[in-house]
C-alpha cells in the first residue's frame, strides 16, 4: 500500500477529461439557469461564478464540475446515447448547488471559492428559494428527457435527495452533541456526499436503460468515491491551503466539526490530544494557538495518515466496481483517472 507523504501530490492537477467533458455540459447547464426567474438565475449564475454580485460577467471556475463528467462517463460506460448523459449531468449538478446554497446558510459559512457566499451576497431568503428552484427545475429536466426510465431516475435523485437532506440534519445535530461517534459520521457523509455521487454515477447510465448490473456497479464506484471524496475534504478542512480550498484555514477546527478524522481521533482515546479534546469540549471562540495545536496534535497521533488511508481502502473498493462494469478500456481508464484524482487532490 502507498503511504501518504506530505507535501506530495499523487495527481498530475485535474484530469483532461474533467475539462473536455466540461465543455459538452456547462452550455447546456447555463441554458437550463436560464429557465429559472430572473432574480433567482442572478443567485445562481453568481454562485457559480459566471457573475459578479450585480450582475455583471465573470469568468470564475464553478468546481471541478466532477458530478456532471461522472453523468457523462456514466452514459459512455453504458455506449448509451449522450442526451441521457447530458441531462442527468444538469440535473445532478442543479441538485448540487440546491445542497449548497441551503448548507452555506444553515452552516454559517460566509466565503465559497474566495467570494461571500449566495446568502451573504443576497440575503437568506434569495439563497433558499434559489436553492428550491433548482431542485423543482432538476426535477423538470428528468421529466424533459424522453427516456423510457424516467421515473426510475426520478425515483433514484429523489433517494439521492432525502439522503442529502438526512445528512445535512445529522450534521446539524452534531452541533450540539457530545457523543458523536465515528460510525454517525460515516452515516452523515454517505448522506451529504457519497449519495450524490451515487446518482451522479448512475443517473446517465439508468437513463439510457443500461442493465442492472451495469447500473449497481455504477452506484457502488460514485458511492465509494464519495466516501474517498469526504475523507479528503475532511482532511482539507483541517490541513488545506486556504489559497487552494477558498476557506478559512483550520476552519473545521475553528467551527468545531465533528468530521471524519476530528471523530476517529477523539474515539481513539489516544494520548496527546489534549489541545484537540480542549477545543472541542469548550465554547465560544479559540485562539490560534489552540487551532492550531490541535492541527499539529491529530497528525502527530496518526490522524492525517488515517484520513489517506481510509480514503484509499474506498478507492480500491471504488476500483473493483470500475472492473466489474464491463465498459469500453478508455471509459474505465477516464473514471478510473477521476477517482484517483478525487483521492489524491490538494494533498
Amino acid at each position: 500500500m502507498t503511504i501518504y507523504a506530505p507535501g506530495v501530490n499523487e495527481a498530475e492537477g485535474p484530469p483532461r477529461v474533467l475539462h473536455e467533458l466540461r465543455q459538452v455540459t456547462e452550455p447546456a447547464i447555463r441554458q437550463a439557469v436560464s429557465r429559472l426567474q430572473i432574480g433567482l438565475e442572478r443567485v445562481e449564475s453568481y454562485h457559480r461564478g459566471w457573475t459578479t454580485v450585480d450582475g455583471q460577467p465573470q469568468s470564475l471556475a464553478s468546481g471541478k464540475a466532477l458530478r456532471s463528467a461522472l453523468a457523462m462517463l456514466s452514459v459512455r460506460a453504458v455506449e448509451g446515447e449522450d442526451q441521457f448523459g447530458i441531462t442527468a449531468a444538469v440535473a445532478v449538478e442543479l441538485v448540487h448547488d440546491f445542497s449548497l446554497l441551503h448548507d452555506d446558510l444553515m452552516d454559517g459559512d460566509t466565503l465559497r471559492r474566495h467570494r461571500p457566499t449566495a446568502w451573504v451576497a443576497y440575503g437568506a431568503g434569495a439563497a433558499i428559494v434559489s436553492g428550491d428552484a433548482l431542485l423543482a427545475l432538476a426535477i423538470e429536466l428528468l421529466l424533459e428527457s424522453g427516456s423510457p426510465h424516467t421515473l426510475e431516475g426520478i425515483r433514484l435523485m429523489n433517494r439521492c435527495v432525502s439522503q442529502l437532506i438526512e445528512g445535512q440534519a445529522l450534521d446539524l445535530d452534531f452541533e450540539s452533541r457530545r457523543d458523536v461517534t465515528l460510525e454517525d459520521c460515516r452515516r452523515m457523509a454517505a448522506g451529504k456526499t457519497a449519495a450524490l455521487l451515487e446518482c451522479a454515477s448512475a443517473l446517465a447510465a439508468l437513463l439510457a436503460g443500461a442493465p442492472q448490473a451495469q447500473v449497481d456497479s455504477l452506484r457502488g464506484f460514485g458511492r465509494e468515491l464519495g466516501m474517498a471524496f469526504q475523507l479528503v475534504d475532511d482532511a482539507l478542512g483541517i490541513w488545506g491551503d486556504a489559497d487552494v480550498t477558498g476557506k478559512p484555514v483550520l476552519s473545521d477546527l475553528r467551527a468545531r466539526k465533528k468530521t471524519l478524522p476530528i471523530t476517529a481521533a477523539l474515539e481513539s482515546g489516544a494520548q496527546g490530544l489534549d489541545s484537540l479534546r480542549a477545543l472541542m469540549f469548550s465554547d465560544g471562540d479559540a485562539p490560534e494557538e489552540l487551532l492550531e495545536a490541535a492541527a499539529q496534535e491529530l497528525s502527530q497521533a496518526g490522524f492525517r495518515q488515517w484520513v489517506y488511508d481510509e480514503a484509499r481502502c474506498h478507492l480500491r473498493l471504488a476500483e473493483d466496481h470500475v472492473d466489474a462494469l464491463g465498459a469500453q478500456p478508455f471509459v474505465k481508464a477516464d473514471l478510473l483517472e477521476l477517482a484517483r484524482f478525487v483521492t489524491f487532490r490538494e494533498l
